[in-house]
């Protein structure tokens, strides 16, 4: 779930410069603001009534693979913990992390249940070649490379939590009941602690340089990866084609 990101989220303070977690969000805050205008497009858009259902059908088709994902890093991160700090580390995480991710995508097809959308008809959705892009780079970088990836991966995609106003603000142009914005409301409560996380995990954890690179790479190309999702489904959407 998203919010329009803010231009300044990756700013700090000169004190905190060198914190692994601040260079990443450096990193971040340079593909925010297309992700941002792309946040826009959905959310400001004139025919949000018939968009909003699409968009929460291509956040399902994202989210229902996080626990997977988390599942298949930790079992990676625990083979290569014993002779790797780092791996460890994200393997701890992961195993909190996962249970605090559950049935998240439940939540949404409830939501969309609440807006006449039967839950057969999202899972018979064949999701994009982007989306699946999206979750099967992690995969790959998780399985073939590192798990730190995903802590990549986690720092951008739960970095931008949805504001009460935003979640208001929809309700009010919609006219759709609170109780389809369960997963909005949620996610808007809970990222925000989950992504203070991330920052201190990261920070904890003994980088090496190649460590710091593989995090940027990974949450810049989630970040673009996303914005490119929400972009083909405004397109799409503007061409009768969802």
């Amino acid at each position: 779930m998203s919010s329009v990101p803010r231009t300044d989220v990756a700013r700090a303070g000169s004190s905190r410069a060198l914190r692994p977690s601040v260079r990443l969000r450096g990193k971040i805050a340079l593909v925010a603001p297309v992700f941002g205008k792309a946040c826009e497009r959905v959310f400001r858009h004139p025919r949000i009534v018939d968009l909003l259902p699409e968009y929460l059908i291509e956040i399902h088709a994202i989210i229902r693979s996080t626990t997977p994902l988390m599942e298949a890093g930790i079992a990676t991160a625990e083979a290569m913990a014993p002779a790797d700090p780092v791996a460890a580390g994200v393997a701890a995480y992961l195993r909190r992390h996962v249970e605090e991710e559950q049935l998240h995508d439940e939540w949404l097809l409830e939501d969309l249940e609440v807006l006449g959308v039967p839950r057969w008809t999202v899972l018979d959705r064949l999701p994009t070649a982007t989306v699946a892009s999206l979750a099967g780079a992690q995969y790959y970088w998780a399985l073939h490379y590192h798990p730190i990836t995903l802590l990549g991966y986690f720092a951008f995609s739960e970095g931008f939590p949805p504001s009460a106003a935003l979640v208001e603000e929809l309700i009010e142009r919609t006219g759709f009941p609170r109780s389809a914005f369960r997963s909005f409301v949620v996610h808007g409560e809970l990222d925000p602690g989950h992504l203070e996380e991330i920052d201190r995990t990261i920070d904890e954890l003994p980088l090496a340089p190649g460590h710091e690179a593989a995090l940027g790479v990974s949450a810049m190309t989630t970040g673009r990866l996303l914005t490119s999702a929400l972009v083909e489904l405004v397109e799409d959407f503007d061409a009768g084609q969802r």
